[in-house]
């Protein structure tokens, strides 16, 4: 079954830069064994988490090989990709080299705000475009879309292609999301994509996350995903609000730089990100600081 590698913890991971700016394949590389070490089932590369708008095209291209060269079949990955010219995705998806990748995570097109239609459109072109066999998982983030894909439009999808084998959604409706998981195909996934919500979403019938949160904590986060999914649900509230404080810190002043602050604090990479985005204050740092020296 496709789909089911994508059941559990999945990291959006983030992509480490040095000081002066460039991609720190060091941190990368030491990020990713953290992970995978500490039990998450599979690596998103180059999403919104990885700044993936800031890197050029040799850049992302030696992201991804680097990563799978990393992972090298430990766990399954997943390439985004993702804009608002659909022609363009379609031939970057069409050169894309797929090797050591199970999949593609491409995000609703942002600022255009397309119609219903024009979303279903843009994703069936883009299902008809990915020779290679991959399949996709369709991403719905209406905070940084400006539009939202509704349930119909998701269903309608999923039924039309076996190439959607998935939805990371993020609008945060649950009577939206709890649609989707009533009438769903079989082995039509829907995942999360809001760490802080992962809980209830999974209690009626979400399965799993693609997470910011959890690749400072894995461990616990994947622990919590699978106490979930194994219906230990009292366990799985218990590392819940273990991790409360930092789900909502991280994204307080934007994401990713509230993990990269934490990841800094834990001494895995630098505190460095691409401008538009800048790092966390000064006092949000201290509270993260604070608050990871007292979890551990």
């Amino acid at each position: 079954m496709k789909s089911e590698k994508f059941r559990g913890t999945g990291v959006a991971l983030i992509t480490p830069f040095k000081p002066e700016g460039k991609i720190d394949f060091g941190a990368l590389e030491n990020l990713i064994h953290f992970n995978i070490d500490n039990g998450v089932n599979y690596f998103v590369v180059l999403g919104t988490t990885g700044e993936s708008v800031t890197l050029s095209e040799e850049e992302k291209t030696e992201v991804l090989g680097f990563v799978s060269e990393t992972v090298d079949g430990s766990v399954p990955l997943v390439a985004g990709f993702g804009g608002n010219n659909t022609a363009k995705i379609s031939e970057e998806l069409r050169n894309f080299n797929a090797d050591g990748y199970d999949a593609i995570l491409s995000v609703s097109p942002y600022y255009n705000k397309p119609s219903q239609e024009g979303i279903f459109q843009h994703y069936m072109q883009l299902a008809g475009a990915t020779e290679m066999p991959l399949p996709i998982i369709i991403y719905n983030v209406p905070g940084r879309t400006s539009s939202n894909i509704t349930a119909e439009t998701t269903l309608r999808l999923a039924n039309e292609s076996e190439k959607f084998i998935g939805i990371k959604e993020a609008s945060g409706n649950f009577s939206q999301i709890m649609s989707i998981v009533k009438n769903r195909p079989k082995d039509f996934l829907v995942i999360s994509g809001d760490d802080l919500i992962t809980l209830p979403l999974m209690s009626f019938g979400c399965d799993g996350v693609i997470s910011v949160v959890a690749q400072a904590f894995p461990k616990d986060f994947s622990s919590m995903v699978s106490e979930v999914l194994n219906g230990n649900v009292d366990s799985a509230q218990k590392l819940h609000f273990k991790l409360l404080d930092f789900m909502e810190m991280f994204f307080t002043e934007g994401s990713p730089a509230g993990v990269k602050a934490a990841l800094n604090v834990l001494g895995i990479c630098e505190n460095v990100l691409r401008l538009p985005l800048v790092k966390v204050s000064d006092s949000l740092y201290g509270k993260i600081k604070s608050a990871i020296e007292k979890m551990n």
